[in-house]
Protein backbone atom coordinates (compact mmCIF):
# COMPACT_ATOMS: atom_id res chain seq x y z
CA UNK A 1 0.00 0.00 0.00
CA UNK A 2 1.50 3.28 -0.98
CA UNK A 3 1.64 5.92 1.49
CA UNK A 4 2.25 9.13 1.08
CA UNK A 5 2.75 12.57 3.90
CA UNK A 6 1.35 15.40 2.91
CA UNK A 7 2.98 18.17 6.07
CA UNK A 8 1.83 21.45 6.65
CA UNK A 9 0.99 24.17 10.06
CA UNK A 10 -2.75 24.43 8.29
CA UNK A 11 -3.14 27.78 10.04
CA UNK A 12 -5.93 27.46 9.24
CA UNK A 13 -6.27 24.43 6.72
CA UNK A 14 -8.03 26.30 3.47
CA UNK A 15 -9.90 24.36 0.64
CA UNK A 16 -6.53 24.76 -1.31
CA UNK A 17 -4.74 22.38 1.18
CA UNK A 18 -7.90 19.94 0.70
CA UNK A 19 -7.36 20.24 -3.18
CA UNK A 20 -4.23 19.05 -2.63
CA UNK A 21 -5.29 16.54 -0.41
CA UNK A 22 -7.88 14.79 -2.34
CA UNK A 23 -5.72 15.28 -6.16
CA UNK A 24 -2.79 13.43 -3.59
CA UNK A 25 -5.20 10.61 -2.73
CA UNK A 26 -6.05 10.04 -5.95
CA UNK A 27 -2.00 9.09 -6.59
CA UNK A 28 -1.70 7.20 -2.91
CA UNK A 29 -3.59 4.58 -1.23
CA UNK A 30 -3.36 6.34 1.70
CA UNK A 31 -2.26 10.10 2.79
CA UNK A 32 -1.49 10.67 6.08
CA UNK A 33 -2.00 14.77 6.85
CA UNK A 34 1.13 15.77 9.03
CA UNK A 35 -0.22 18.73 10.96
CA UNK A 36 3.32 20.56 12.23
CA UNK A 37 3.54 21.92 15.62
CA UNK A 38 4.29 25.41 14.75
CA UNK A 39 7.69 26.92 16.76
CA UNK A 40 8.49 30.09 14.86
CA UNK A 41 5.23 31.94 14.93
CA UNK A 42 2.33 32.07 17.19
CA UNK A 43 -0.49 30.40 15.58
CA UNK A 44 -3.70 31.14 15.99
CA UNK A 45 -5.05 28.14 16.28
CA UNK A 46 -3.60 25.27 18.57
CA UNK A 47 -2.23 22.22 17.35
CA UNK A 48 -5.55 20.05 18.71
CA UNK A 49 -7.49 22.74 16.65
CA UNK A 50 -5.75 22.32 13.75
CA UNK A 51 -6.14 18.94 13.80
CA UNK A 52 -9.71 18.48 14.69
CA UNK A 53 -10.94 20.54 12.04
CA UNK A 54 -8.66 19.30 9.36
CA UNK A 55 -10.01 15.93 10.76
CA UNK A 56 -13.55 18.01 9.87
CA UNK A 57 -12.65 19.45 6.47
CA UNK A 58 -11.90 15.57 5.39
CA UNK A 59 -13.97 13.67 6.69
CA UNK A 60 -15.87 12.37 3.91
CA UNK A 61 -12.45 11.41 2.33
CA UNK A 62 -11.67 7.47 2.60
CA UNK A 63 -7.86 7.17 2.75
CA UNK A 64 -7.21 10.34 4.70
CA UNK A 65 -5.92 10.18 7.93
CA UNK A 66 -4.48 13.33 10.09
CA UNK A 67 -1.85 13.39 13.07
CA UNK A 68 -0.48 16.24 14.73
CA UNK A 69 3.45 15.60 14.56
CA UNK A 70 6.77 17.66 16.12
CA UNK A 71 9.86 17.59 14.49
CA UNK A 72 11.10 16.25 10.75
CA UNK A 73 9.32 15.63 8.02
CA UNK A 74 11.01 13.09 7.00
CA UNK A 75 10.88 10.93 10.51
CA UNK A 76 6.84 11.50 10.55
CA UNK A 77 7.16 9.95 7.10
CA UNK A 78 9.09 6.84 8.25
CA UNK A 79 7.07 6.74 10.90
CA UNK A 80 4.02 6.08 8.38
CA UNK A 81 6.21 3.53 6.21
CA UNK A 82 5.68 6.47 3.59
CA UNK A 83 6.90 6.26 -0.02
CA UNK A 84 6.49 10.37 -0.87
CA UNK A 85 6.08 13.85 1.22
CA UNK A 86 3.75 16.01 -0.72
CA UNK A 87 3.38 19.54 -1.45
CA UNK A 88 1.40 21.76 -2.91
CA UNK A 89 3.15 24.78 -5.16
CA UNK A 90 1.96 27.79 -5.55
CA UNK A 91 3.85 30.35 -7.97
CA UNK A 92 6.65 31.62 -5.33
CA UNK A 93 7.34 28.50 -3.59
CA UNK A 94 9.26 26.77 -6.19
CA UNK A 95 12.92 28.07 -4.45
CA UNK A 96 12.11 27.21 -0.71
CA UNK A 97 10.66 23.72 -2.09
CA UNK A 98 13.51 22.20 -3.72
CA UNK A 99 15.89 23.51 -1.10
CA UNK A 100 13.52 21.10 1.67
CA UNK A 101 13.08 18.63 -1.11
CA UNK A 102 16.87 17.97 -1.53
CA UNK A 103 17.80 18.18 2.43
CA UNK A 104 14.75 15.48 2.91
CA UNK A 105 16.33 13.48 0.01
CA UNK A 106 19.49 13.57 2.06
CA UNK A 107 17.91 12.38 4.98
CA UNK A 108 15.50 9.72 3.73
CA UNK A 109 16.95 8.65 0.18
CA UNK A 110 13.71 6.26 0.31
CA UNK A 111 11.01 9.14 0.35
CA UNK A 112 10.56 10.97 -2.54
CA UNK A 113 9.14 14.45 -2.68
CA UNK A 114 6.05 15.06 -4.84
CA UNK A 115 5.08 18.44 -5.83
CA UNK A 116 1.52 19.23 -6.86
CA UNK A 117 1.02 22.41 -8.34
CA UNK A 118 -2.24 24.55 -7.14
CA UNK A 119 -5.18 24.40 -8.49
CA UNK A 120 -5.86 27.61 -10.71
CA UNK A 121 -9.02 28.86 -8.39
CA UNK A 122 -7.04 28.33 -5.45
CA UNK A 123 -3.23 29.77 -6.29
CA UNK A 124 -3.85 33.13 -4.23
CA UNK A 125 -5.08 31.59 -1.38
CA UNK A 126 -2.75 31.22 1.84
CA UNK A 127 -3.91 30.83 5.76
CA UNK A 128 -1.98 34.48 6.18
CA UNK A 129 -4.50 35.99 3.72
CA UNK A 130 -7.24 34.02 5.22
CA UNK A 131 -6.57 34.67 8.76
CA UNK A 132 -6.63 38.63 7.51
CA UNK A 133 -9.40 38.82 5.88
CA UNK A 134 -11.22 37.13 9.18
CA UNK A 135 -9.57 39.45 11.17
CA UNK A 136 -10.73 41.90 9.51
CA UNK A 137 -14.43 41.15 9.07
CA UNK A 138 -14.51 40.02 5.59
CA UNK A 139 -16.04 37.08 4.38
CA UNK A 140 -13.85 33.99 3.80
CA UNK A 141 -16.80 31.76 2.48
CA UNK A 142 -15.92 29.31 -0.61
CA UNK A 143 -12.22 29.48 0.27
CA UNK A 144 -12.47 27.78 3.62
CA UNK A 145 -13.89 24.43 4.51
CA UNK A 146 -16.92 25.37 6.72
CA UNK A 147 -16.03 24.18 9.90
CA UNK A 148 -12.73 25.98 9.51
CA UNK A 149 -15.51 29.34 8.61
CA UNK A 150 -17.54 29.04 11.70
CA UNK A 151 -14.40 28.27 14.20
CA UNK A 152 -12.74 31.80 12.68
CA UNK A 153 -16.47 33.54 12.81
CA UNK A 154 -15.91 32.68 16.43
CA UNK A 155 -12.73 33.87 17.12
CA UNK A 156 -13.29 37.02 14.76
CA UNK A 157 -17.07 37.51 14.98
CA UNK A 158 -18.84 38.40 11.03
CA UNK A 159 -19.45 35.01 8.75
Amino acid sequence: MAVAVYPGTFDPVHNGHVDVIRRARALFERVVVGVARESQKQPLFTLEERVELLRASVAELDGVEVEGFSGLTVEFARRWGAVAIVKGLRSGDLEYELRMAHVNRRLAPSVETVFLPTSPEYGFVSSTLIKEVARLGGSVEGLVPDPVRRRLAERFGGS
